[in-house]
């Protein structure tokens, strides 16, 4: 089942479906938004979204509003009062790779300007070159995290069936995807 077909049924207000017709498959510009998204993506393994979705304010503030710069310099202390944290996914390997992976974004950003930026020149990337590419470059980034960050910010087609009332929003935000 699609994410579209999930949502369908589901109140206006609900959070899946909030989510589903305001963010996801919308592209952003905002490095800490999209750093977010892939700290989300990365504790949603083996768990469902839902979950993330009900927890997401809770990991904003755990993690600084996703502030890249902050996370960076987080040290074994912050890490143990992460572990301590129940409002948040308490696993050490997934709190270590998004410290370590927002230092690595700091690297790009240094490099190339922002994260964006650096996406940006992977357009039209399959997905197999894209998931070897986050392999090299980020921890904790498999396949399915790997498509899910990228659809869900514009940079893989595929965030919402064409049948979807949301599909063309997406095409009118003029989607990463369709940039190349």
């Amino acid at each position: 089942m699609s994410y579209c077909e999930f949502t369908k049924d589901l109140k206006e207000n609900h959070l899946d479906r909030k989510y589903h017709d305001e963010r996801y498959g919308f592209p952003t510009e905002s490095d800490d938004e999209l750093f977010g998204r892939l700290v989300l993506e990365i504790n949603q393994a083996g768990l469902s979204w839902s979950l993330m979705l009900k927890k997401e304010e809770n990991f904003k503030k755990a993690f600084d509003d996703f502030s890249i710069q902050k996370v960076a310099k987080y040290n074994k202390d912050k890490i143990e009062e992460l572990m301590n944290d129940a409002g948040i996914i308490r696993n050490r390997r997934k709190i270590e790779a998004v410290i370590y992976n927002a230092n690595q974004i700091i690297v790009i950003q240094e490099k190339y300007g922002n994260f964006n930026l650096w996406l940006d020149q992977f357009l039209g990337y399959s997905l197999i070159e894209w998931t070897k590419l986050f392999k090299k470059s980020f921890k904790f980034t498999g396949e399915k995290i790997v498509e899910e960050f990228l659809m869900s910010t514009s940079y893989l087609k595929g965030a919402h069936n064409e049948n979807c009332s949301i599909y063309n929003k997406i095409k009118n935000s003029k989607p990463k995807w369709e940039t190349r």
